[in-house]
């Protein structure tokens, strides 16, 4: 790979090549990378496991020194792969806080915003055959 994004990529193991593949990923593609498990209510309710994270929905912080927090996602930097919660805060030399970017595969989404009728319409799709998916396992 010379540094392009390319689609006929054939999934290498080498991690610098993982690593320049998500960096050099257009948006569209990007955003794939920004999601997150359901917490398990969700997951009964919903019949899905991981969701696309949005802006406004309330997570959980798994790993790190925020662990256990809980706050709604005030911004989701899909440059970057990283998004912001409120109340995982840090204190700066000078006394100010800034918001602490925080990797999506460390959250667990714990309230949905379903005001987007396509994520809603994702949901409904996919409920069915996650349903029928848990019946044939059990």
């Amino acid at each position: 790979m010379d540094g392009k994004f390319s689609k006929e990529w054939k999934r290498s193991g080498q991690t610098r090549k993982q690593r320049l593949y998500r960096y050099n990923a257009p948006l569209h593609i990007k955003g794939k990378f920004v999601n997150a498990c359901l917490s398990k209510d969700l997951r009964k309710k919903h019949h899905v496991r991981s969701m696309r994270l949005k802006k406004g929905d309330k997570v959980r912080i798994m790993v790190g020194q925020f662990k256990k927090t809980e706050g709604k996602i005030s911004l989701v930097d899909m440059k970057n792969t990283r998004v912001y919660v409120e109340g995982a805060d840090i204190v700066k030399k000078d006394g100010t806080k800034a918001s602490y970017p925080i990797n999506p595969s460390n959250l667990m989404i714990v309230e949905l915003v379903l005001d987007d009728k396509k994520r809603q319409k994702r949901l409904d799709r996919k409920a069915p055959v996650m349903a029928a998916k848990e019946k044939a396992g059990k």
